[in-house]
């Protein structure tokens, strides 16, 4: 699962979310990145991302979403997608949630893009 342009990146994670692919998420991101998986919790590196993947994993999501690149220059691009997830929450009853990310992606020296940042709830 490799992401040919940056915002194919959003694309191959919403669809290993989908699948509940912990490992093809977690490949989505460079060894360093960043992620923020709730708002104001900010995780870095593969094996904290990872985790707070997996445990995001078990909420059994599904999320549609619309990616764009914002704007692009040489091996960086900033991304948004406006995404959408419904899930089981806490308490076993259904839930959703919506967002408006900012992502910055790195191209890769094969030219596969791969998350630096990734930051799901925006600025708003």
């Amino acid at each position: 699962m490799h992401a040919a342009t940056p915002d194919e990146v959003d694309t191959l994670f919403a669809k290993a979310l989908n699948a509940g692919d912990l490992d093809a998420l977690t490949s989505l991101y460079e060894p360093d990145a960043s992620l923020m998986p709730a708002p104001g919790n900010v995780v870095v590196g593969k094996v904290a991302i990872r985790s707070a993947l997996a445990g995001f994993l078990a909420a059994k999501p599904t999320m549609t979403l619309t990616a764009r690149t914002l704007t692009q220059t040489g091996d960086l691009a900033l991304v948004t997608a406006q995404w959408q997830l419904a899930m089981s929450g806490p308490d076993g009853k259904p839930a959703t949630m919506t967002g408006q990310s900012v992502e910055v992606l790195r191209r890769q020296s094969d030219g596969r893009w791969l998350f630096a940042i990734d930051f799901p709830f925006g600025v708003g």
